[in-house]
């Protein structure tokens, strides 16, 4: 593999244009395809088998008119009775919206000054059409409203199925990342060129999810989750290699080898990374939610985007700005030793060594990561155990954990859902947010009892009212509407639905709605939870042998993730859910963690979590290979990569970060919790869990078993040479710099 991308590398280098060329048009291509042909992401909750989804179908069949997407406008005036005119006025110009079947009559508060009216809609909510669809809902009130001065929010699927957009946060990450990329490289050219790669794979990769959309169903939430990673990422992937030929061109290579070196061997690290994300995105393909499971794979079509820039892109790119990746006391310096060596006396004079020597009796200053990692090593256990009870620390308020889905009642105040929320809660109480559909079967169950249900969940406690049985027109179907005394997210509302059909309902009766559907949507997500760890850890941990032939790190590696994950759990559970922080990210109170997280986080943060393993491991083991030395291997690993890995992790971190300022709340817990993963993973992780037990098992960490060196296949992860390009390289004569790269140097 490293040979191929050795050959890679250098063909991208010598062809810098028709590369870039290559990639502006594949960009434009995919814009103007996604522009004209992409879809809108729909969220879509149906789930064959969930008790829910048996009241839903039943639903359909016998009051179509209600079984499709729905909008509830609430309308108010803060000073006065509501006009009778106005309420009117909103229905009819509702029922002329496109694809809405019945308005209902308005509701009306006790003090007269708010209305709540729903809409249902022909079809569901996946094909009401997104933004358009929300667009005519407020056309449709607007005239009315605005004249009388009436405040109108929108709640219900229509407003909170749309895809939200804040380029806030994409903005913070790519100015907080060109900073950090001109503080490590010193060079603006050298910083420009990750921000480059990253944001043309993301277009690339962006574009092809909306063409996904087009094709099936896509959650609201994937193209925000592919941006997030395919930002973070594809800045991380190109830092890597671009650190790795600017290593070479200190060294003395020339241009186009310093480029093939730095793919043959970086890139084979990227590529096993960018794999790992890959294969653990893979894991949600397991969920048997169709909303929940399409993320995974939308998110890894922006992955290998990314992936396929960085290991061509970069290449070409640094083929093309040749040694302007230097900065110029870099590029002086090395001019100077390029004429000392051609006139045969200086630094290198006579041994044909390239870059500046030490002063003679001043040995080189080792850099911090090195000396951190040596003090660790002198004393490993009680470091391992002080950073193992920290993240024990973090990871406690996992204990405590409540899920629960996204829904109006978490988001931000910012938003109309949330203020149409708030107004129904205050004005008709919390459980009109949430109301329960109970569908009856009545070929199986007998009209005459219907009347008896509803006083048996009357009488229900937590339950506020339960409205007159309908019936459908071929009277097949009947519907009863109760309503909770508590909102949707109160953990009575969940216990209502399971005490109702446990011990409340008959045979041929089961409840609906977004509380009874949230509910068994958790519970879902709960049980399939072990199945998702089981195959990522499993695929990972599988992969890790593979490439780096030792048992024990790939085993090591995958229980270090998990560390960092539960730590970046207990961390959100913290702040959103104990309260701790949540006033900060613009949230009113605190709200459970959402249902969708725990899953969605393991997977991402699994793979980008073997990013940093895969980055660290292979520089430990390219040393180890060369020297046999276990314990100096991991002090020099950690000091050549220090630098790479802070600063991707410093990119990362600000990436994640501003997307916890988007106004949604599974965004911001998503934001917040990926940052802090990443956090713990180039900190305490890296820095102290790593050395302290690669110290403690010394050569046991590279044993592999005799059976199984057999069996497993051979990967040239270091690209044959590359532990002794690793230090000062020895050019060959033809290696030397042309005339043209002495005067590009200079």
């Amino acid at each position: 593999m490293s040979g191929f991308l050795h050959r890679l590398g250098g063909a991208c280098a010598a062809h810098p244009w028709r590369v870039i060329g290559a990639w502006v048009a594949a960009l434009v291509l995919t814009f103007g395809l996604a522009s004209v042909f992409g879809g809108t992401p729909q969220d879509n909750y149906d789930t064959p088998g969930l008790p829910s989804q048996v009241a839903t179908d039943l639903l359909r069949s016998g009051f179509p008119e209600v079984a499709g997407a729905d909008a509830r406008i609430v309308l108010h005036d803060r000073d006065s009775r509501l006009d009778d005119a106005v309420i009117a006025a909103v229905s009819r110009n509702l029922a002329g919206v496109e694809h809405v079947d019945l308005v209902t009559p308005p509701r009306l508060s006790a003090d007269g000054d708010t209305a709540l009216i729903t809409a249902y809609y022909d079809r569901p909510v996946t094909d009401v059409g997104g933004k358009k669809a929300l667009h005519d809902l407020v056309a449709a009130v607007a005239g009315p409203t605005r004249t009388a001065g009436v405040t109108t929010e929108i709640g219900g699927q229509v407003a909170e199925n749309i895809q939200k957009v804040n380029g806030a946060a994409e903005a913070i990450g790519i100015a907080a990342a060109l900073v950090i990329l001109l503080l490590a490289f010193g060079s603006v050219v050298a910083a420009g060129v990750p921000l480059a790669v990253a944001l043309i794979g993301l277009g690339v990769g962006s574009s092809g999810v909306t063409l996904i959309a087009a094709a099936t169903q896509v959650s609201t939430i994937a193209p925000t989750l592919g941006t997030m990673v395919g930002l973070g990422v594809g800045i991380d992937y190109a830092l890597l290699l671009v650190t790795r030929h600017v290593e070479g061109l200190r060294a003395g290579l020339p241009v186009r080898e310093a480029a093939a070196r730095a793919t043959a061997t970086s890139g084979t690290s990227v590529l096993f990374a960018g794999a790992t994300v890959v294969l653990a995105l893979m894991g949600l393909r397991l969920v048997e939610l169709k909303t929940y499971s399409t993320t995974g794979f939308t998110t890894a079509v922006v992955v290998v985007a990314v992936v396929a820039t960085s290991l061509t892109l970069v290449p070409a790119l640094c083929g093309l700005t040749g040694y302007r990746l230097l900065g110029r006391k870099t590029r002086r310096a090395l001019t100077a030793t390029a004429a000392a060596a051609a006139a045969g006396t200086g630094p290198g004079g006579e041994t044909g060594m390239t870059g500046p020597a030490p002063m003679a009796g001043q040995p080189a200053r080792q850099p911090l990561t090195a000396r951190w990692a040596a003090r660790v090593g002198r004393r490993p256990l009680p470091w391992a155990l002080g950073a193992l009870g920290l993240l024990l620390a973090l990871a406690a308020p996992v204990l405590d954990m409540r899920t629960w889905p996204q829904d109006a009642g978490s988001q931000s105040t910012s938003l109309t859902q949330r203020r149409a929320y708030d107004l129904i809660a205050a004005e008709f109480g919390p459980g009109a947010n949430g109301p329960l559909l109970i569908a009856a079967d009545l070929r199986t169950l007998p009209r005459a009892e219907l009347d008896p249900l509803a006083e048996r969940i009357r009488s229900t406690p937590d339950v506020a009212d339960v409205a007159a049985p309908i019936f459908s027109a071929d009277g097949s179907t009947a519907l009863l509407v109760a309503e909770p005394a508590v909102g949707p997210s109160d953990p009575k509302a969940a216990a209502l639905v399971r005490h109702l059909r446990a011990d409340v309902l008959p045979g041929g009766a089961e409840i609906t709605g977004w509380t009874a559907s949230f509910t068994d949507i958790s519970a879902l997500l709960a049980d399939q939870l072990w199945e998702v760890v089981g195959f990522v850890v499993g695929v990972s941990v599988l992969l890790l042998l593979v490439v780096f032939r030792s048992p024990l790190v790939a085993v090591k590696a995958a229980v270090m993730n998990m560390l960092s994950i539960a730590a970046a759990y207990g961390v959100i559970v913290a702040v959103f859910q104990w309260g701790w922080g949540a006033e900060a990210l613009g949230l009113p109170h605190a709200v459970p963690m959402s249902s969708w997280l725990p899953l969605l986080m393991f997977a991402v943060l699994f793979g980008l979590s073997m990013d940093y393993e895969v980055f660290l491991l292979s520089r430990i083991r390219e040393d180890w290979l060369a020297t046999g030395d276990a314990r100096g291997s991991v002090t020099r690993g950690l000091a050549r990569t220090g630098r790479v890995i802070t600063s991707a992790g410093l990119i990362m971190i600000a990436v994640f970060a501003g997307f916890a300022l988007d106004p949604d709340v599974t965004v911001k817990m998503l934001g917040l919790g990926m940052a802090v993963a990443v956090l713990v993973d180039m900190t305490v992780i890296r820095m102290v869990l790593v050395p302290a037990t690669m110290a403690l098992l010394g050569r046991a960490n590279w044993w592999l078993p005799r059976w199984l060196d057999r069996i497993l296949p051979h990967l040239d992860l270091h690209g044959g040479g590359a532990a002794a390009a690793s230090t000062v390289a020895l050019p060959s004569p033809r290696a030397e710099p042309s005339d043209e790269e002495r005067a590009a140097i200079s």
